[in-house]
């Protein structure tokens, strides 16, 4: 088993408080995030940027790996993914997560679109996320 980690810091209420978020590379660190740059669109991070940040990346690998067992070579692909936080109850919920990706390579379209569909269900990040996951995919 592979594990990563991920750390915050957070000092004061939601609204007033502020923390920083940090990775175990050192890639991010410190980071601030906070109310305002969650909701508000003030500089900084936020758990929803970061998840669509991890889930587009990990597309991608997955799709590079589907896509070369495919038979598909001259890859390239470019990936977001579009986390949707909403009013849940009392509280908020991730309810969407909406990758767009556009793939070149030298083989079948149907194949490069079937191998997306297949890395959009089985990515890890796409398994851990307990929302409804759309793709659009361009094939260039």
């Amino acid at each position: 088993m592979i594990t990563k980690t991920g750390s915050a810091t957070w000092q004061g209420g939601l609204k007033d408080g502020r923390g920083t978020v940090s990775t175990e590379s050192g890639v991010l660190a410190a980071q601030p995030f906070g109310f305002r740059t969650r909701f508000e669109g003030q500089p900084g991070t936020n758990p929803e940027e970061l998840i669509g940040a991890a889930h587009a990346a990990c597309f991608s690998m997955a799709l590079s790996m589907i896509l070369a067992e495919a038979g598909i070579t001259d890859v390239s692909i470019e990936t977001t993914s579009a986390i949707g936080l909403d009013k849940d109850g009392d509280g908020f919920a991730i309810k969407t997560a909406h990758l767009t990706t556009r793939i070149s390579g030298t083989g079948d379209e149907a194949a490069i679109r079937a191998a997306a569909d297949k890395a959009k269900a089985g990515c890890p990040v796409s398994k851990l996320l307990k929302a409804d996951i759309t793709l659009d995919a361009t094939v260039a």
